[in-house]
Order: C-alpha cells, then structure tokens, then sequence
C-alpha cells in the first residue's frame, strides 16, 4: 500500500485509534504520536481527521473523555475506551479479518 492511498482501509481508523485506546486513555496528539510510532511512519493523522473520528466515537458511546490540566497549564482532553467500544473493536477486528483474507486471496492467486 502506497503511504498516500488510504481507500484501502475500510472504518479502519476508527479500528486503529479503538485499539490504541484499549490498552490506556490518551489525549488526541499522543493517539497520533502513536500511531506513527508503531506503524513505522505509515499512518500520519492529522488532527483534522482525528478529531471527527474521535467525537463520532464519543456520540456513539465507545469512548468517553475527561479534560485534565496539563503541566503546562493547558487543558488536554482524555480518552478512553467503554465496554461498547470493546465490544465494536473486537467487531472491527473480525471484520478487517475478513477483508484481509480475501485481499490476500485475490493477491495470491494474481
């Protein structure tokens, strides 16, 4: 997958930012720090696409938030995943199982 070509994955930033939320709560910029951490640089959000996701995933109940002052003296908000969002992370992973398989299906027969 180019770096620039994100068609491919479907509802999967919703997925990835869930995942990462399973393990503790973050604050918008350490969930993007994150992700580029651990995908090696492939995932770059921008707060302009974080941002929305985020607050679709709170309108929907799979995430809550809590404002914390930060050493700095600005406010941070927090995230963290509920026990809905479980339940749709593991939804989206079954999901995003299917879609691999069958990708990888159609690549090795190509």
């Amino acid at each position: 997958m180019a770096r620039g070509d994100r068609s491919a994955l479907p509802g999967g930033t919703a997925m990835l930012v869930l995942a990462l939320l399973q393990e503790r709560e973050m604050y918008g910029y350490e969930i993007i720090e994150e992700l580029e951490k651990r995908s090696d640089q492939v995932f770059q959000m921008k707060e302009g696409t974080l941002y929305p996701v985020l607050h679709s995933l709170e309108k929907e109940k799979l995430v809550t938030a809590r404002d914390q002052e930060a050493p700095s003296g600005r406010k941070r908000r927090y995230y963290r995943v509920t026990a809905a969002g479980l339940q749709a992370l593991e939804a989206k992973k079954e999901e995003w199982q299917v879609y691999a398989r069958a990708v990888t299906a159609i690549l090795t027969n190509a």
